[in-house]
């Protein structure tokens, strides 16, 4: 894992777990409005951006042996 991709994936645990935490204070339509539209778009945008950065890592760790 790249230390990009690492950082992202910490983050993105971070935020899941203080938005957990939030949820036992606020929870109501509002939260539940914001979690849809915005967190749950969030976390699959970061999730498909972590793999493709995770790819990426591979390939160019690839073109390097290859280069040498």
């Amino acid at each position: 894992m790249s230390a990009g991709s690492a950082r992202l994936t910490y983050s993105q645990k971070t935020l899941r777990e203080r938005w957990d935490d939030v949820k036992q204070q606020w929870s109501d339509q509002v939260s539940r409005d914001f979690e849809k539209n915005h967190l749950l778009p969030l976390d699959q945008q970061t999730s498909l951006a972590i793999r493709g950065m995770d790819k990426m890592a591979e390939v160019l760790h690839k073109i390097r042996q290859d280069c040498t």
